[in-house]
């Protein structure tokens, strides 16, 4: 038997299993239980179906990618944003569906069915995985809102550390106190044992966002990003604008709407467009929020007005606070791209991960990176 024929789609559909491992990845950052063997087992299905029907893929990935019934309102949701269209009904015994929309439908082809205009071909679920990895600086409006509404799905999961205080536990150390007071309560005669373990707590994140001119293009999808993290854990995430000068907006990106905090952030940031001066920011970063054990990730393309020396100076400081420093570069996302500007050469030593971040897809890695595993290659 040809293994490698039962393992993925027939040959010559490389775009297809790309565009459904995206799937698989969007999946997984949603937080649900779609890892590698899943994946695979979802290719191995689609081998045997027809995936021009929407109906079938989505019942092949429904029985192969989903761990357990907490998973499948994860699924429906992103099945429904990955591949712009509403979920193929429920399968009833004795009953025929047929489907007869396609998997994906072009962007903005409800704008021209609204407007009158006539349609053009539909588009592939390829076109989907194309849209991921496309620059945002590239796009058209339609296609922004498209990853915007996206990066509202994404579940924002973050890595785990032990915490000082401990919670009661079936194992662990004992626990004297709770011991001798349920002692005292029968009589003085110890029954029973009782037992602590420290708690696990969400990493704290600290994020700074370049609001200046040379980030104009990419501010926005940067600042949803933020807002995503925020929604997930709002204890554990803090968010400043960079420009001219330091701005705490987490207050701003609370609101569960993205539009709405979108709209907070731009009330409250002063110095959109400006220049960067982010030697100065970084100080005042790290004046007014605690950076001790966090993970520091700092979204800018390093473009800094004036010397870099100051802030190659708090980067120093800053990595020896920081349990992680992650600098999210749009520009890294293009093959040509080399770290030559003064302020990226200043901060580079002292970073523990450079990232890409100019497109859906780099903003998935982004979110595993920060829920403690490894962003793709």
């Amino acid at each position: 038997m040809n293994h490698e024929a039962v393992r993925r789609p027939p040959p010559g559909d490389d775009a297809l299993v790309a565009t459904m491992t995206g799937f698989a990845r969007t999946l997984r950052a949603a937080g649900a239980g779609a890892d590698h063997q899943r994946t695979q087992s979802f290719l191995t299905a689609l081998g045997h179906l027809d995936v021009r029907d929407a109906h079938e893929v989505y019942w092949a990935g429904r029985l192969t990618l989903c761990a357990g019934p907490e998973d499948l309102p994860k699924y429906d949701r992103c099945f429904a944003a990955y591949f712009a269209g509403a979920r193929p009904p429920a399968r009833r015994a004795g009953t025929t569906v047929s489907v007869t929309r396609p998997v994906a439908v072009p962007y903005g082809s409800r704008e021209r069915e609204e407007s009158g205009e006539p349609s053009g071909v539909p588009a592939t679920a390829s076109e989907a995985e194309v849209l991921r990895h496309r620059d945002v600086a590239r796009m058209s409006e339609a296609e922004r809102r498209e990853v915007h509404r996206l990066l509202a799905l994404l579940r924002g999961t973050r890595e785990r550390r032990v915490s000082r205080r401990f919670t009661p536990s079936h194992r662990g150390v004992l626990d004297p106190r709770r011991t001798v007071r349920e002692a005292l309560r029968d009589g003085g005669e110890p029954a029973r044992l009782r037992r602590r373990a420290r708690r696990d707590r969400p990493r704290r994140v600290v994020m700074l966002v370049d609001v200046s001119g040379s980030m104009a293009a990419y501010a926005d999808t940067m600042l949803r990003f933020a807002h995503a993290l925020v929604r997930a854990e709002p204890r554990a995430t803090e968010v400043f604008s960079a420009g001219t000068r330091l701005t705490r907006i987490t207050a701003e990106l609370r609101h569960r709407d993205p539009g709405v905090a979108m709209d907070a952030v731009s009330a409250a940031v002063p110095d959109w467009s400006g220049g960067t001066r982010l030697g100065e920011e970084l100080k005042a970063l790290l004046r007014l929020s605690d950076p001790r054990g966090a993970v520091v990730v700092i979204a800018s393309d390093g473009w800094e007005r004036g010397s870099a020396e100051p802030l190659g100076a708090q980067m120093a400081r800053l990595s020896r606070l920081a349990h992680r420093v992650i600098w999210v570069n749009p520009h890294k996302g293009d093959p040509a791209y080399q770290p030559l500007t003064a302020g990226i050469r200043a901060a580079l030593p002292y970073v523990t991960d450079f990232v890409a971040g100019h497109s859906l897809a780099a903003f998935e890695d982004l979110a595993v990176l920060l829920g403690g595993g490894r962003a793709h290659a």
